[in-house]
């Protein structure tokens, strides 16, 4: 409990306001380390789809799944896949064994006619909803058991690619800003330069 309460905090400070679907998102992305027997990532040893989007009322839901996981875009092991669904399949970098939980519909539905959800439809932001209304909501997603209010899938085994990092950097001989070789493109006239001084998109 103790662990836990230790994650909730990490997770509200980086999340910086109080709902209820980020800490839906921190307890299944630990329920999902569980079921593959697996502890937090330190670098890449884990990997989450995520299926959420960006727009919709529960985005907050991927911000819990990344502090449970550690999986983080600054380490490049979470990826977005913009469905608009609070679900996302765990990757075990080490063995290719993967899980997908999603939160159950009726509980979602729930969840999207509660009076936090009304105040966010009109406009007020998270932060500014009193805490007579959030407080509830938050408690009962800390407390209910997660069989409740997640799908939890059968692990299944996935094909893991494994990327080594790039280390080596150049600078872009337009601009001068020091860039990932990857990342830079020859000109017709032989001159190596990064992606918003070619013009091209990627």
């Amino acid at each position: 409990m103790k662990e836990f309460k230790e994650y909730l905090d990490v997770a509200m400070k980086f999340h910086g306001h109080r709902c209820p679907a980020m800490p839906m998102g921190l307890r299944a992305g630990l329920k999902a380390m569980e079921v593959l027997g697996v502890e937090r990532a330190k670098d890449k040893e884990l990997f989450v789809l995520s299926e959420t989007g960006k727009g919709h009322a529960a985005g907050c839901f991927l911000d819990g799944i990344m502090t449970a996981t550690g999986c983080t875009y600054g380490k490049s092991n979470v990826q977005k896949l913009y469905y608009n669904k609070l679900a996302f399949t765990l990757i075990d970098q080490k063995t290719g064994r993967s899980v997908r939980v999603s939160v159950k519909p009726d509980f979602f539905e729930k969840a999207l006619n509660s009076p936090f959800v009304q105040r966010r439809k009109e406009g007020v932001p998270p932060q500014e909803i009193p805490p007579e209304i959030t407080d509830p909501l938050v408690d009962k997603i800390l407390t209910v058991p997660v069989e409740e209010f997640l799908e939890i899938g059968e692990i299944k085994e996935v094909p893991v690619e494994k990327k080594a990092g790039i280390f080596e950097a150049k600078r872009c001989e337009s601009c001068g800003e020091l860039t990932f070789v990857n990342k830079l493109r020859l000109t017709t006239n032989g001159k190596l330069i990064c992606i918003p001084c070619s013009g091209y998109g990627e």
